[in-house]
């Protein structure tokens, strides 16, 4: 089911944008609205949130996370779903914590996330024409995508397993705490990076 499911929201994605989504050519220039500047920018947080959960989670996998996190820097949320879909369930980590998965790994780095997400949804709120948005949603291929791109972010985070299987390794087997994290969109899932305790702490305590 987990791979049934996952394979469908990305076929489905594909042929919804180029078959029945707005031409990407049409409208206004995007750039001129923050809203869609901030949509663009949350999506880019979004990368960096499944980065802190994928780059641990590849030392276990024959695939290697970080070609998937390239690919979703140019396809958004198309490039994860494949290896979310492929991968095994895991609830283990082995090796040491250096380079990347190390920035993963610091609290800086949610808390970092976090201060810019603030920073970018002030900005749409503040800033946003919000009339103009819902006009370039319906008539802009772009904006249209970029959008419900951010929406699957949301709703795939707690998808099974990749979420369940972090927290697992760093001792957090609570259901109530899966519900939060799931259920708070985004921010859910920013204050998870920013309390989750550190796989050393967890493997040194074991």
């Amino acid at each position: 089911m987990r791979l049934f499911g996952l394979w469908t929201i990305w076929i489905g994605f594909i042929v919804y944008v180029f078959g029945f989504a707005p031409s990407f050519f049409a409208g206004k220039p995007w750039l001129l609205n923050p809203i869609v500047i901030s949509i663009f920018s949350m999506v880019g947080i979004w990368l960096l949130i499944y980065s802190c959960l994928m780059l641990p989670d590849g030392r276990m996998q024959r695939l290697p996370a970080w070609a998937f996190l390239i690919a979703g820097t140019a396809t958004g949320i198309l490039g994860l779903i494949p290896y979310l879909a492929l991968r095994e369930p895991n609830q283990q980590f082995q090796g040491s914590q250096d380079g990347l998965v190390g920035w993963t790994e610091s609290k800086s780095t949610g808390i970092l996330l976090t201060i810019s997400t603030i920073a970018v949804l002030t900005f749409a709120i503040a800033f946003g024409d919000w009339a103009e948005f819902a006009r370039s949603f319906q008539t802009n291929g772009f904006i249209h995508a970029m959008s419900l791109a951010f929406c699957l972010f949301a709703f795939i985070f707690p998808y099974p397993t990749l979420l369940q299987d972090d927290m697992a390794r760093r001792g957090l087997s609570s259901d109530s705490q899966f519900f939060w994290i799931a259920c708070i969109p985004l921010f859910g899932a920013l204050i998870y990076l920013c309390l989750r305790p550190s796989l050393l702490s967890v493997k040194s305590a074991a």
